[in-house]
């Protein structure tokens, strides 16, 4: 199955109703179930975290720049939570991404809406990012060993929860957006589709470019009145 037939499974599963809020999984069948079913069939079926293959997050919005920028706006710690579990550890008192290392994990998925009253409240994006392409333009390998050290050969695949928090503090420090860090690219972003300053047009051009070569990511915005893509 290709991105485009995986998000347009997303889409369909947000149609009907299926889609839980926030966090999901996306199985090696295409099927999605919510973080808790996941959890709940983990107790009884370990190997269900070998099918997981996306994490797909569905959330409601009252913000354009969420909308125009989801990988960049919606959580910092993602991208960094999906590689590290994909690599086989876990991470102290965080369960994010569940009680398991998530092997087959390949793209996270972003399903967003707008809140009602929003103008354009009638938008759907599914934004789809692939774990590996994006850990590797983040630098993340280098930074984990660089944090972890030893503990990269240890059979202890427990990640502290502080551990993880330098890695990921040292991934938003870098200036991977137009010679901006991860929180100002999502300030400037905020401030120019949220708060109106037009000044920052030029930025907001060079933060797209810097977004689209840093994430790859794949997208499509639908109108649920029709179901059909458009353009915001």
């Amino acid at each position: 199955m290709d991105e485009y037939q995986i998000v347009e499974r997303v889409k369909d599963w947000y149609r009907t109703g299926s889609l839980g809020a926030y966090q999901n999984f996306l199985l090696n069948d295409i099927t999605i179930i919510s973080k808790k079913s996941y959890e709940r069939s983990y107790q009884h079926n370990p190997s269900i975290s070998k099918q997981v293959i996306g994490h797909v997050f569905n959330g409601r919005t009252g913000f354009v720049s969420t909308l125009e920028f989801p990988t960049l706006i919606i959580n910092r710690s993602f991208i960094s939570y999906a590689y590290l579990y994909k690599k086989g550890y876990v991470i102290r008192a965080i369960s994010s991404f569940g009680p398991a290392p998530l092997p087959n994990l390949k793209y996270i998925i972003y399903s967003i809406t707008s809140i009602t009253e929003h103008e354009f409240q009638d938008r759907l994006v599914i934004e789809l990012v692939d774990v590996d392409v994006v850990a590797n333009n983040l630098n993340l390998p280098k930074i984990i060993s660089s944090v972890l050290g030893s503990k990269l050969l240890s059979e202890n695949k427990i990640i502290e929860s502080d551990e993880f928090y330098q890695i990921n503090e040292r991934i938003l420090s870098q200036k991977l957006f137009a010679g901006h860090t991860w929180y100002d690219a999502q300030d400037i972003v905020s401030r120019y589709f949220d708060k109106n300053e037009r000044d920052l047009s030029k930025e907001v051009f060079k933060i797209s470019e810097a977004y689209e070569r840093v994430f790859r990511p794949y997208r499509i915005m639908y109108d649920t009145k029709t179901w059909e893509p458009v353009l915001m």
